[in-house]
């Protein structure tokens, strides 16, 4: 490991089996593209198991990656192990990010985010070797709560789990922990809708939050642990057409939609469908599986990992309990 100070040199902390980029010997990997309901195409990586019958009709799962990333960040790690343990998976990019369509790039669109996982679901049901009533949802960080927020809305996702999950409407309006105040919400609001101004009028386009690009001596942990991921070897991925300036960073005007995003509401009508909630012990993102486990009805479970913090759970393969997803997969798409 190497210290990083000032942006002249980068770190990349690669303990308990941090494997972002993991493939598999065991398991055929093929890029798709499907239309949402949007007429918007949806790119994805379809995860094969090399003994998969073909034949019969086989239980899959749709995983989505942490919120400014794209699928080859944390998504197909996932999708590759749970297809190493039988299941057909499907890590998908979310609308204006990676491989699937949507202008101007970058954007915010939590409606759209959610319809993708929807658009999943209509790809895989109508596969010939995948039952459509096996059929269930990973969402990680971000993706959390989209999924929550498809399957509230979408009977078809039989078995919903998240790992390391921000609600991302909660966080853009209150910030951890609840440490934003309304002035600083009503003072971002008002930033973001001058900057409309500013676009419309052909003005350069502004981006915010995101991973920082330089650590200095005042970075707060927080972005320490997403630039260990995002900006170092370990997980940074640009996809084609952006830039490595861009990763990560939503549009400002754009950011200000997840004020209006309220996944959590009504996440008890997704019972008796089964949700697991997936949570580092020392997470900061913590809360907010918390606040969607206490508020979903029967059946769920909570699970706290040990020592693991949020960006852990996005490729440290030796903290990520992939035998406990599978085995919640297997039990609820019999």
């Amino acid at each position: 490991m190497t210290s990083v100070l000032g942006g002249a040199a980068r770190a990349q902390d690669m303990s308990n089996g941090a494997d972002n980029f993991y493939t598999s010997d065991k398991v055929t990997v093929q890029k798709v593209f499907f239309k949402d309901q949007y007429q918007m195409k949806v790119g994805g990586n379809l995860i094969i198991p090399r003994t998969l019958n073909r034949h019969a009709k086989n239980a899959a799962i749709i995983v989505g990656h942490p919120m400014g990333a794209v699928k080859e960040q944390s998504a197909t790690l996932y999708a590759t192990k749970m297809a190493e343990q039988g299941f057909v998976t499907l890590s998908i990019d979310l609308p204006f990010w990676g491989d699937s369509d949507g202008k101007p790039r970058n954007m915010v669109a939590p409606e759209m985010y959610a319809e993708a996982f929807s658009a999943a679901v209509d790809f895989l049901g109508t596969q010939p070797f995948i039952d459509s009533n096996r059929i269930g949802v990973i969402g990680v960080c971000g993706s959390g709560s989209f999924v929550i927020s498809a399957a509230k809305i979408d009977p078809r996702m039989k078995a919903i789990a998240t790992v390391s999950m921000y609600d991302m409407g909660a966080v853009t309006r209150n910030g951890l922990r609840h440490g934003q105040t309304l002035e600083q919400r009503k003072q971002i609001i008002a930033d973001a809708a001058q900057q409309r101004y500013v676009e419309f009028k052909g003005g350069e386009t502004q981006y915010t939050g995101g991973t920082t690009h330089v650590l200095n001596s005042d970075t707060p942990a927080i972005q320490r642990e997403f630039y260990d991921f995002y900006r170092t070897p370990r997980g940074e991925f640009t996809p084609k057409g952006s830039s490595p300036k861009l990763t990560t960073h939503p549009t400002l005007t754009s950011n200000v939609k997840f004020m209006n995003f309220y996944p959590f509401n009504d996440i008890e009508t997704i019972s008796p469908r089964p949700m697991l909630f997936i949570t580092g012990e020392v997470a900061h993102s913590r809360e907010f599986s918390e606040d969607a486990y206490r508020l979903a009805a029967e059946p769920k479970e909570l699970v706290v990992i040990p020592g693991a913090g949020h960006v852990d759970l996005y490729d440290r393969t030796k903290l990520i309990p992939f035998n406990k997803l599978a085995n919640f997969f297997t039990l609820h798409l019999k």
